[in-house]
């Protein structure tokens, strides 16, 4: 472990693992965040973009993700009234994390379909 946070011998709301791991946790945030990596989009945009999740879900993961500065809401004085979301350099920097998740998943496939086989 690169410092004493990291030696805990239980789940700890300071542990660095543990924090990263809350920010992507919950079903749809990792797609909801795979989305916005491209950019900013309104919410009916992230509702076409993932069909399956419901209007309700959508809005508590974008809650949640603003909440914990992971991303930005701005909402124009237009009429009608738009709403964008996007991700902040906080949320930006998962990034390379969602990506190593996807890698390593991908490798727990492939091993767990090989053990099967």
């Amino acid at each position: 472990m690169p410092d004493a946070r990291g030696k805990t011998d239980r789940p700890s709301p300071d542990c660095p693992v543990e924090v990263a791991l809350d920010a992507i946790s919950g079903r749809w945030t990792t797609l909801v965040l795979r989305e916005l990596m491209h950019g900013p989009l309104s919410f009916s945009e992230l509702r076409s973009r993932l069909p399956s999740v419901s209007a309700k879900v959508l809005t508590e993961r974008l809650h949640g993700l603003t909440s914990r500065g992971l991303a930005s809401c701005a909402r124009t004085a237009a009429f009608p009234a738009r709403t964008a979301y996007q991700l902040t350099e906080r949320g930006l920097a998962l990034r390379p994390l969602l990506i190593t998740l996807y890698e390593v998943g991908s490798e727990l496939l492939t091993t767990a379909a090989q053990d099967r086989s």
